[in-house]
């Protein structure tokens, strides 16, 4: 690895259309951090490898149904309630 890279004829984001495509698609996104059980996890990758998609879009899914269909905050009980839902749905 270099000490020092040289970034002068770097182009911005803003100058690579494809790069400044996913950037303008992120600006609805927040990243952050959050602790699963490991068997949600491995339950919502395997889906997700089934439905050909990102195991974080669905469970994003997951979370909007909650939200949509309580029409209400997500608790700790939804969340929970929804996630087995979601299991469930991915054993059967």
């Amino acid at each position: 690895m270099r000490r020092a890279y040289d970034f002068s004829k770097a182009k911005r984001v803003k100058d690579v259309p494809h790069l400044a495509k996913l950037q303008a698609a992120m600006k609805d996104k927040t990243r952050i951090t959050i602790m699963l059980d490991n068997d949600v996890i491995e339950a919502f990758r395997t889906r997700a490898e089934q439905e050909g998609r990102g195991y974080q879009t669905a469970i994003n899914d997951t979370l909007r149904a909650a939200i949509q269909t309580d029409n209400a905050p997500v608790t700790v009980g939804t969340l929970r309630r929804e996630l087995k839902r979601a299991l469930k749905d991915i054993a059967a």
